[in-house]
């Protein structure tokens, strides 16, 4: 169950609940800074992101035109332009606690690829804000001639019309990285608990531990829920959970695959984010292993099952616009991870609104390449000292932040549907994708008005909540608490 003797009798400084990449990288900071530290979470880590992940390291790539369009969107990329900082030492000191070895860097540098699949308010328009926003924050990077991307053999219809190569967004082995997160963290000094937290422990308004799903208790003097998507669960047995938006699971397949000629780029090689999703991206894990992912589907709750169609599209996607010959490689592991979504589209970060309390979650695709930053960040709230980074933009207690207009919501939904046709090769008629918008948009304004007269899920949710009942009612529910609380606070 433990490591470093059992919690029995035990009152911890920090108990850091959620053994994903965020809060074995909290643990291990506060460890280091001192601290009686507890790590709660299960083993074989079910429903989290990190296992499943690229583990790409940079924000760039991850750049779209609605994210630099809000001053939310902006702070969130300037902390992972901090967090790119980070990341050369955060490994070397990781390297010098528990005695290095094999390299987790897989992939040198990222490569950008804009190619014949998607259409041009996305796939374009995003190429376009990835490359400004790298010279507005003086980034290297450089053209590449789609000719002369060596690892890139596309089918004709899905080739690459324009790349360029940024060095210095890397990629690392998520497991390889967790082993030695937890071996420095066991190694300073802290405890590893093999448990389910199912709610947290409070008195009135002060939190004093957790209830494990085996009956036991654990204390300490501060909670941090670091749980990921599953961090829900735990939020809903707290009386402030009504005051922090909703948490839902953006489920995602990955695969692992064994290349047919046993070669592996040596970069990673994506696309801009499109179709309500991550870009499609592959990478080297190995030599002769690449990792493949692309898909992102909100869902009401955390799955731990691949979706057959999610799969088949993931491989499509791959061998058509990447390398034809992976048609003939092996899948040697599907993986099924769960980012964590906050209905407002952005993080949860710092005091929980309860003494005691902090929440670390609602990263989405960001939490893995944030981590040494959030880190450092949140130990310094913990322990009292002044931070650094501006984290108040993502104060966990507060209305749904409305970074953009409806009318610009709207719009996007519209355009991502539309393509989400073209990226799984719809064939219809020219006209046809017109009149689809023209049905598309007067639909989706009329259902964000049925959701909530005032405020409008990001469009991902948006779209997916006319589909999933369980999603509408969550956004639906958490809009008219969020209602009620501030003309609570206003009387």
């Amino acid at each position: 169950m433990n490591s470093n003797g059992g919690p029995e009798g035990r009152r911890f400084d920090v108990l850091v609940v959620g053994n994903g990449a965020l809060g074995l990288s909290l643990a291990l900071t506060l460890t280091r800074r001192g601290q009686r530290v507890a790590l709660l979470g299960e083993s074989h880590r079910p429903w989290a992101g990190s296992t499943a992940a690229g583990a790409m390291l940079g924000c760039f790539g991850e750049v779209t035109t609605s994210l630099v369009a809000s001053d939310h969107g902006r702070a969130k990329l300037e902390l992972g332009i901090e967090a790119t900082r980070m990341w050369p030492q955060w490994l070397a000191e990781l390297d010098e606690e528990t005695g290095g070895g094999d390299s987790i860097k897989t992939a040198d540098g990222t490569t950008l690829i804009l190619n014949t699949i998607g259409i041009p308010e996305i796939d374009d328009a995003n190429f376009a804000a990835i490359r400004a926003e790298l010279v507005r924050y003086a980034e290297p990077f450089h053209d590449v001639d789609p000719a002369d991307l060596d690892w890139v053999d596309s089918e004709p219809l899905s080739r690459p019309l324009k790349a360029f190569h940024i060095p210095g967004e890397h990629a690392v082995n998520p497991v390889a990285l967790m082993e030695r997160l937890e071996s420095a963290f066991t190694t300073a000094g802290g405890t590893v608990i093999t448990e389910l937290a199912t709610a947290v422990v409070h008195d009135r308004d002060r939190v004093t531990g957790v209830t494990l799903a085996n009956g036991d208790s654990i204390s300490a003097g501060q909670v941090v829920l670091a749980a990921g998507a599953r961090t829900q669960t735990l939020l809903d047995t707290l009386p402030v959970g009504p005051r922090i938006p909703k948490l839902v699971s953006g489920y995602g397949v990955s695969a692992l695959v064994k290349t047919v000629d046993g070669t592996s780029p040596s970069s990673v090689i994506r696309t801009p984010n499109r179709s309500f999703a991550c870009g499609l991206h592959v990478l080297p894990r190995s030599q002769g292993e690449v990792y493949l992912g692309a898909t992102n589907v909100i869902s009401s709750e955390p799955r731990d099952i691949a979706e057959m169609r999610d799969l088949v599209f993931l491989l499509q996607c791959a061998h058509r616009q990447v390398r034809r010959n992976l048609w003939d490689s092996h899948v040697a592991k599907v993986q099924v991870g769960n980012r964590p979504v906050s209905v407002d589209g952005f993080p949860l970060l710092g005091d929980g609104g309860m003494d005691g309390l902090w929440i670390m979650t609602g990263t989405y695709r960001d939490g893995l390449h944030l981590s040494p930053l959030l880190a450092q960040e949140m130990t310094a709230r913990i322990l009292g000292e002044a931070p650094r980074a501006a984290l108040a933009p993502f104060t966990p207690v507060r209305p749904p932040l409305q970074a953009w207009s409806r009318e610009r919501i709207v719009e996007d939904v519209v355009h991502h549907t539309i393509a989400i046709g073209y990226e799984q090769d719809w064939k219809i008629p020219v006209e046809w994708d017109g009149w689809i918008e023209n049905d598309l948009r007067p639909a989706t304004l009329s259902w964000a008005e049925e959701i909530d007269p005032e405020f409008t899920p990001p469009p991902e949710l948006l779209f997916l909540s006319r589909q999933i009942p369980d999603l509408a009612k969550i956004l639906r529910e958490y809009y008219a608490a969020s209602r009620e609380g501030a003309g609570a606070a206003a009387r």
